[in-house]
């Protein structure tokens, strides 16, 4: 029985050869749309799930009150940990410090390769639970070993056994290969982590125990704890709220005064909710997990309504099909199965021909989505969602046609007088209105993403970008032979401008509080992004002076001398800033000589932040700055700046940035998520318009007749296909109607999230509305057009 089911649900399939396409089609790229989309939050969701110590994982959080607002880091000072281990002892398996994943150069013989990597103590090892594959872990214990992933390991000795070889960190730290650790998972916080060296080794190099005069003032560093089996996070978290303020307390710190209050961030919410505002977790990713998660559905009940309206229209032609079978013998039930088995034939014909079209997409959306997702062949929950989900589609869209067209009276359907009424199609007009609704909202909406990110991109940033390029120098070589290099790089002909700075010009590393000008507010607890740099930096850049004058290396007094941002001129409340007096507590007094335009060197997205820019007394500023000739080429500019920076340290990569692909990169996440949005939308779009062919096609086919009467009365072909199209606008109006508020409201609540942003403008609603009318007469234009044309004779003679 149930192969005949079957095969007769083949054969309607062939018969009806294009409502099938548009049904199987319609469905299966709705559901590849949703695998795409469920593969991606899978992905997201499982981010940091590879540790098995993860639920007792946390970073040490710092809330503190900044210019009159909390601001929360990730970032602390050096006294922390021992604090929290002599305090809390109790509560923590283990607490660790570590300087923060870096890039840094390992040497091995003639071999150079920049590898990220971290100075870690021991525990760290049994936090993160590493595989090893050669070695102890244990080893860490000495402070001269170094743990490799087996990738970095590879890359540098080959085949050959790396154990107990000798390497250098930055040219300057001996260390030798105790151990070697499986790779850590890609999509976790510790994915780029391809060496682990000790702490101790780090401590020692860089003389921790007497560099700072105020060890809680510099968070350079950052803590990682993991709680004792049965300590409760939140309970942990709110012990040790008050360890450095009371610490600052004890020794009368002036820092003191930002009433940093501790906390846990749990492992589980580091990547997916990062995001603090004015000390409350607000969210982070995880609102482009709920945010896709929507579209997916929504993109899938397109293809579902789709699959419904063309199952239920084409249902309607088979009631003499129904009498018939009920009138030799057929009963109820066997109906109802024939029905259930064509539909479910369809959903899982979707089903499959989805895992062919996901397969087939996933290198572009890969590339597209930054990520490195496949198809989750061996997992037994993947194959339980879509099978479950086929049947459930299969059942629903097959429910009208097996119960309401199964309890048909044969002797009405036969004689004609069943008549299936003129609101049985209201319906369907409802689920093409929910569909046009849908679209419309995810048209506007990837139409302002991509406005935001325009807006953004032609915000000025108060420099030149232009030929502009930026050296980071990870060890000192450099530093030592830095005047004879610039000479050496202006005496080139490719280089016009050069200098030095602390961070890079699109980023400030630095933040820096106790300062004191005249009229601050005794209760104000400032802080200013810092940069220091040399005389010609200005220059370099092509930042634009407002007031005063740039630094001049004639004047020896810009040693103590400021340049300020506009930002900092407001937000100290100075009419006249230049010669103004500003003390920076424990450095000593400095003037404003010059105020710059703000450059904008953090989100574009954020109001400028107060900035100062200072010279220096030491020498060994990690970034150099280079301004290219706009007279040559960047490909024979790159040649001769790189042969200068080799002849001063032969053995280290030359690894440069431009500055405009710097800036680009701010815009990376948006951008992805603009395109990821827009595939989806006109993937929305393709199947609404898919479904709407079908609907025009069976409309026209269900009309045929009345199309030829009125064609032998004289009527044109623009006025059939205006009497045909007219209901399809008027259906896609009032979805615009629903979709344009909804739109708005979901738009500018987004918006809200940067303090830099776009207006919604109305040419948005315009120009969606225009093309939706558009997008409907094309669809519909077809079908009404060949119905139009067509000969009345055909659809008359059996009259």
């Amino acid at each position: 029985m149930i192969k005949n089911y079957l095969k007769i649900a083949w054969r309607n399939l062939i018969k009806n050869k294009a409502s099938s396409f548009i049904n199987i089609g319609g469905l299966a790229v709705g559901m590849a749309v949703a695998m795409l989309i469920g593969l991606w939050i899978w992905d997201e969701m499982s981010f940091d799930t590879g540790f098995k110590n993860r639920d007792r994982i946390a970073k040490v959080m710092d809330n503190s009150l900044v210019n009159k607002e909390i601001q929360t880091s990730g970032g602390s000072a050096l006294p922390l940990a021992p604090a929290l281990r002599d305090n809390y002892g109790s509560s923590f398996k283990h607490v660790i410090i570590t300087s923060g994943t870096g890039s840094h150069i390992l040497t091995y013989g003639e071999k150079n390769i920049t590898q990220n990597g971290n100075f870690m103590e021991p525990a760290i090892t049994d936090m993160l639970s590493l595989k090893m594959l050669k070695g102890s872990a244990v080893s860490l214990n000495d402070p001269t070993s170094i743990l490799l992933s087996q990738s970095t390991a590879q890359a540098i000795f080959g085949n050959a056994n790396p154990i107990n070889k000798l390497i250098k960190i930055d040219k300057k730290l001996n260390a030798k290969v105790t151990g070697i650790y499986q790779d850590l998972p890609i999509n976790s916080s510790f994915g780029d982590l391809t060496f682990i060296a000790p702490w101790q080794m780090l401590a020692i190099s860089e003389h921790y125990a007497t560099k700072f005069n105020n060890p809680w003032g510099a968070s350079w560093f950052q803590t990682f704890v993991q709680i004792v089996d049965n300590a409760d996070m939140s309970n942990v978290s709110a012990k040790i709220k008050n360890v450095k303020l009371d610490a600052l307390r004890s020794k009368n710190n002036a820092d003191a005064r930002y009433n940093a209050k501790l906390f846990l961030q749990p492992m589980s919410r580091w990547y997916l909710y990062g995001e603090f505002k004015n000390g409350i977790n607000t969210g982070g990713r995880i609102q482009y997990v709920y945010l896709f998660g929507i579209i997916g559905l929504f993109v899938l009940l397109l293809a579902c309504i789709n699959f419904m309206n063309l199952s239920t229209a084409r249902s309607e032609k088979r009631a003499k099909e129904v009498g018939i079978r009920k009138a030799i013998g057929s009963v109820r039930g066997q109906l109802i199965a024939q029905f259930y088995s064509e539909s479910l034939l369809i959903a899982v014909l979707a089903f499959f021909l989805a895992l062919l079209l996901v397969q087939l997409c996933l290198p572009g959306f890969n590339h597209l989505a930054n990520k490195n997702v496949s198809i989750l062949w061996s997992n037994p929950l993947f194959w339980l969602l879509g099978i479950s989900f086929s049947l459930f589609t299969g059942l629903i869209a097959g429910s009208y046609p097996a119960l309401y067209l199964s309890s048909f009276k044969p002797v009405k359907v036969l004689k004609g007088t069943f008549r299936v009424g003129r609101l049985a199609a209201i319906p369907r007009k409802v689920l093409v209105v929910m569909q046009f609704t849908v679209s419309a909202v995810l048209i506007i909406g990837t139409i302002v993403v991509f406005k935001q990110i325009q807006y953004a991109k032609n915000r000025p940033v108060g420099y030149s970008r232009e030929n502009l390029l930026n050296v980071s120098l990870q060890i000192n070589d450099i530093n030592k032979h830095y005047q004879a290099l610039r000479n050496d790089l202006l005496t080139s002909g490719a280089v016009v401008n050069v200098a030095q700075s602390e961070s890079p010009v699109t980023a400030v590393y630095i933040s820096n509080g106790g300062f004191k000008w005249r009229g601050k507010d005794p209760s104000l607890q400032e802080q200013f992004n810092s940069m220091a740099v040399t005389s010609d930096f200005g220059k370099t850049v092509g930042w634009q002076i407002k007031e005063g004058r740039d630094f001049n290396p004639a004047y020896l007094s810009d040693s103590s001398g400021f340049i300020v941002n506009e930002a900092a001129v407001k937000f100290m409340g100075l009419k006249h800033p230049i010669g103004e007096t500003v003390e920076w507590i424990g450095n000593g007094k400095y003037k404003i000589i010059g105020v710059v335009k703000d450059m904008v060197n953090r989100s574009a997205y954020e109001a400028d932040k107060q900035t100062l820019f200072y010279l220096p007394s030491w020498q060994n500023l990690s970034n150099i700055n280079i301004k290219i000739a706009p007279s040559v080429s960047a490909h024979d500019a790159l040649n001769k700046i790189k042969a200068i920076f080799k002849k001063y340290d032969p053995s280290s990569p030359f690894y440069y940035r431009f500055t405009d692909e710097e800036y680009a990169k701010k815009f990376d996440n948006e951008e992805r998520i603009g395109k990821l949005a827009s595939f989806f939308a006109g993937l929305a779009i393709f199947i609404s318009c898919l479904g709407l062919f079908g609907m025009a096609s069976f409309m026209a086919e269900q009309r045929i007749k009345e199309i030829g009467i009125r064609k032998v009365l004289g009527a044109s072909v623009f006025n059939l296909w205006r009497m045909l199209s007219k209901d399809f606008v008027a259906l896609v109006i009032i979805s615009l109607i629903i979709a344009i508020p909804i739109a708005y409201y979901l738009m500018h609540q987004w918006l809200q999230n940067y303090e830099y942003r776009a207006e919604i403008a109305w040419w948005i609603f315009a120009l969606t509305a225009l093309g939706a009318v558009l997008i409907t007469l094309l669809t519909v234009s077809y079908q009404s057009v060949k119905a139009a044309l067509a000969n009345p004779v055909n659809s008359l003679k059996m009259e």
